[in-house]
């Protein structure tokens, strides 16, 4: 089978939740991954940028009418986007290290799965 058609069947048959646990996941990998290598900075532009991205949909579709989230969940989630985009910066910069990042889409992470995150 090819990766498009694996894909393809992937999509319909998972859920959104699945989809996103499965987004999270790719990307806390690319982080870590990134991390371990050492990269630092500038250099750690591609998984970051991946990571701001997938933000950014999570507040676009938060604030999408018809989201069936709580205001009060939404909104928390906006807010974190708006974190991530900053803190983002801040890292690329060089001044903070790409670990927040990777905790708090772990946090999320667990959230979605039902689970606690044992650093809390």
């Amino acid at each position: 089978m090819s990766v498009n058609a694996y894909q393809a069947a992937r999509s319909r048959a998972e859920t959104p939740r699945a989809a996103e646990q499965r987004l999270i996941g790719e990307i806390i990998g690319d982080m870590m991954i990134a991390r371990d290598a050492g990269l630092t900075g500038a250099a750690l532009m591609t998984p970051l940028h991946r990571n701001r991205e997938m933000w950014s949909a999570f507040a676009t579709d938060c604030g999408a009418q018809g989201n069936g989230l709580p205001d009060a969940l939404r909104a928390q989630i906006v807010s974190l986007s708006l974190w991530v985009d900053r803190f983002t910066s801040e890292v690329m910069a060089g001044r903070e290290s790409i670990d927040d990042l990777i905790e708090i889409n772990r946090t999320i992470l667990d959230g979605l799965r039902g689970t606690q995150s044992l650093a809390a």
